[in-house]
């Protein structure tokens, strides 16, 4: 299957009780063929009426912090967890993300990511498979079988907690240094993409 005939497969979903709520699914946006990969918690308002995740305030925070990390929005892949916004933005549920799950993992298998940046708690424990607070991981890297996580805080939660801003923002200059030593390493040439190797891997 590929990444357009999955978006379309989704169009209708009705796996789980948002169905009855959404505008539309917000299946995803950005380079098909992106080896960075961005995925955050679910839609808000304004992701429900574009079709288009992080258009809102967080998304513009986003874009700034991308550039400074010296990336674009046409670089980069971006999705959420969950495809159709919860109600009043509320947190999903453990049966809302189940239904999602296999969506995302389909997606990341499609793209073929070599690093993946997990915005926020939801994003973070389902690519982990297993609770742990981003307060505790984020800004840290962890190889996984198929690409490098790296756990940040969520936009949102930066916009809405002041004194998580300034940690998001030193995390993209981490994010800037990782993704300078990859390219570096890869023009050295490095027989395989470097992010597929364990590199400076913090454990938790």
């Amino acid at each position: 299957m590929s990444l357009s005939a999955l978006h379309d497969s989704l169009r209708n979903c009705q796996e789980c009780r948002l169905a009855s709520g959404r505008t539309q699914v917000v299946f995803g946006t950005g380079n098909p063929n992106a080896s960075i990969m961005f995925v955050g918690e679910a839609p808000g308002f304004h992701e429900d009426k574009q079709g288009i995740p992080f258009v809102g305030a967080a998304g513009k925070l986003l874009t700034e912090l991308l550039e400074s990390a010296g990336l674009s929005r046409s670089q980069i892949y971006i999705a959420n967890v969950i495809k159709c916004r919860p109600p009043n933005n509320r947190n999903p549920e453990p049966d809302e993300v189940d239904a999602c799950q296999p969506f995302l993992l389909q997606q990341i298998q499609l793209i073929k990511p070599h690093l993946v940046c997990s915005l926020g708690n939801f994003a973070t424990q389902t690519l982990l498979g297993r609770k742990v607070g981003i307060t505790k991981v984020h800004g840290r890297q962890v190889q996984l079988t198929d690409f490098l996580l790296f756990p940040l805080y969520h936009p949102a939660a930066a916009l809405h907690q002041g004194n998580l801003l300034s940690a998001l923002r030193d995390d993209f200059q981490k994010l800037k240094q990782l993704l300078d030593t990859m390219a570096k390493t890869q023009q050295e040439g490095a027989d395989s993409p470097v992010v597929r190797k364990p590199v400076q891997m913090d454990l938790f």
